[in-house]
């Protein structure tokens, strides 16, 4: 069978595990997006925590995501649990240092002068900072959402949902009918995941990022 024909054969699965894919994506860069706004806000004003936030989250990536998926198991069982974990902590370094960046990077004289109108620590935060570090903090979040799209498909390993499926189904029998076929259909639906990723990230930036800031 040609590669097509499995394709074809299989549609409906793979539009099926392409969405379960794409929505632990999705699910996930929410998690992470809030979080690492949270950590990024608790220390942006300190080097010394910044440092920290940003060595915390980059020490994870070191992890292998075989070996950070076999340690969650025992503790979070199999399926969706420990690969929301997982993916959330892999997506937190370019956020928490976009982010970090974005906030310590915003004038001082802006700041200064939301405080002459009145406004409050709370209120310059929301109004001022983060609208000027959001740029920043797009990236980051584009950023790691190209990094756990991949990581994803490694979910299949703790029985997680998505295109890894395909992949792991197709290496476990290579040398059979249609190994590779299922192999490829999955790695070519991560690909292409990600490319409709990242033009909704376009699209969403020529939306949310000001043209002014956009330079």
């Amino acid at each position: 069978m040609s590669f097509w024909d499995y394709v074809s054969s299989r549609r409906e699965q793979l539009w099926i595990e392409a969405w379960m894919h794409a929505n632990a994506v999705f699910r996930c860069m929410v998690v992470a997006t809030l979080v690492g706004v949270v950590i990024a806000i608790a220390t942006y004003r300190s080097a010394l925590a910044s440092r920290i936030a940003i060595a915390g989250t980059a020490t994870v990536l070191t992890i292998p995501s075989f070996a950070l998926l076999g340690l969650l198991i025992p503790m979070l069982g199999l399926g969706a649990a420990p690969t929301v974990v997982a993916l959330v902590l892999y997506a937190l370094l370019p956020i928490v240092r976009n982010a970090i960046v974005g906030l310590a990077g915003v004038d001082p004289q802006l700041v200064d002068a939301a405080r002459g109108i009145g406004m409050n620590r709370a209120m310059i935060l929301i109004r001022v900072e983060l609208p000027l570090a959001w740029p920043a903090l797009f990236t980051g979040i584009r950023v790691s959402t190209r990094m756990i799209m991949g990581i994803t498909a490694i979910a299949a390993y703790v029985s997680g949902s998505g295109l890894g499926n395909e992949i792991f189904n197709g290496l476990a029998r290579l040398g059979s009918k249609d190994a590779i076929n299922a192999a490829w259909a999955g790695t070519l639906g991560v690909v292409a995941l990600t490319l409709l990723f990242d033009a909704a990230y376009v699209l969403l930036g020529r939306l949310t990022v000001s043209r002014g800031i956009r330079g």
